[in-house]
């Protein structure tokens, strides 16, 4: 049972409110001392080295993407209802999407932009799976044999899952059509774009479970509902607009620090921007993991993923055409073959998952897999590694082949979670 502050001695409550002051104040220095740098340089019109500017803006986008982290994890607590989620769930994938939509509004005008359109998605795509996922589960299997679960080989998944692995299986087999049409049209965006609004449909309706908040976003949540909500909607503003500030100087420089360096532009946009704007979704996923919430911490990522198969590929085309290009943001062999890797990708860690149980071995062979495809620079190699994916994604499917049709008929009969209502106190009935 949950003691309210009402009920604790009175040091104690004092000694709370103390740490809670110190976490937000600590926060608040940190990401301060990181966003002033970016935000005089972007205002006052200065132009560093491109390196020395990545290194400004990218600080930037890391420390609002935590920002807005915190604030969105803390608005669960006030946040309810069908509109409400999706405008968070919008907010909170902005810190992602806005590089990469940079990219794909650009390349409307100047067609050497949709490279690094189809490189920033798909490096975002990749890091998740083939290394924000396995991380969890390791992570989660070693505080299990510390805890005293010598056996412990991987991790279970709620039944409730499902609903998340059902959309992202769907999305992954609809996103084949680029590869083999080799475009993203406006048309599938489109369709991508109504499968999310359901997910959200799906998940705002779903069973209500109270929010667990960690570190800063528990110091936020634990202040007055007023100040809570004052302070919130204060961090939004205050991330976002960071953010949508230093995008586009983060996205330039990063392709002009590749070009300084000698680095391949395509690999630096496939891999630092989104190892930037993700790194706060990282971070909180594994500080879960090590807490003993590995479920929880899988769970979101997976949810992550959906959002990227569905809101991130479907809205590049409409950013294309609005940065004046046609209905179609064609692409060439090179961008075809990440496409179709980060799809095969996808159909295996959705096989590999059929069961609700996360083995490590089935770690391992995500994080082994991503980890190879790094020395590989050839149309083969990639083509090879395709193979596997594909070959690993059969004999799942054939495995857990009894699942396949729960998992499919999920999106539409299944119940998801919605996290909402304050963690210390009773969430009301509907």
């Amino acid at each position: 049972m949950t003691m309210l502050a009402t009920d604790r001695p009175a040091t104690a409550v004092a000694t709370a409110e103390r740490s809670r002051r110190r976490t937000l104040a600590r926060s608040a220095l940190i990401t301060t001392a990181f966003v002033v740098p970016a935000v005089v340089t972007r205002l006052a019109g200065l132009r560093p080295d491109p390196i020395v500017a990545l290194l400004i803006f990218g600080a930037a986008v890391v420390s609002a993407s935590f920002l807005l982290a915190w604030a969105a994890e803390a608005a669960q607590i006030d946040v309810s209802g069908g509109l409400a989620t999706a405008v968070l769930a919008l907010i909170a994938v902005l810190p992602e999407y806005a590089v990469d939509l940079y990219y794909a509004y650009v390349s409307g005008h100047n067609p050497d932009y949709t490279q690094y359109a189809a490189a920033n998605m798909t490096g975002s795509n990749r890091l998740l799976m083939g290394l924000g996922w396995p991380v969890v589960v390791l992570v989660s299997i070693l505080v299990a044999r510390k805890a005293g679960s010598g056996k412990a080989t991987g991790l279970a998944l709620q039944p409730t899952n499902r609903v998340e692995l059902g959309f992202l299986l769907i999305a992954g087999i609809i996103a084949f059509a680029i590869p083999a049409s080799g475009q993203i049209h406006f048309g599938l965006g489109l369709a991508l774009l109504a499968w999310f609004g359901f997910y959200l449909y799906k998940v705002s309706h779903g069973d209500v479970e109270e929010p667990d908040l960690i570190g800063t976003a528990a110091a936020l949540g634990e202040l007055p509902d007023r100040g809570r909500r004052i302070v919130v909607v204060s961090l939004f503003l205050a991330s976002g607009a960071v953010i949508l500030l230093c995008a586009k100087p983060f996205a330039d420089n990063l392709v002009a620090a590749g070009t300084e360096l000698g680095i391949d532009k395509f690999l630096l946009v496939q891999w630092l921007a989104p190892l930037a704007s993700e790194a706060p979704e990282f971070i909180v996923a594994t500080i879960f993991a090590a807490r003993g919430k590995g479920t929880a911490a899988i769970a979101t990522l997976i949810s992550s993923k959906v959002n990227q198969w569905t809101l991130l590929i479907g809205s590049l085309p409409i950013a294309h055409l609005l940065g004046g290009g046609g209905f179609s943001l064609q692409l060439d062999p090179r961008q075809v073959e990440e496409v179709l890797l980060t799809a095969t990708q996808t159909m295996m860690g959705v096989a590999l998952l059929l069961a609700l149980r996360f083995q490590r071995a089935a770690a391992c062979t995500l994080l082994g897999l991503f980890v190879v495809q790094f020395p590989i620079a050839s149309t083969h190699g990639r083509l090879l590694l395709c193979g596997v994916y594909t070959a690993v994604a059969v004999v799942a499917l054939i495995r857990y082949r009894r699942h396949l049709a729960a998992t499919v008929r999920a999106p539409f009969y299944g119940k998801a979670i919605r996290h909402s209502g304050h963690p210390h106190h009773p969430v009301p009935d509907p």
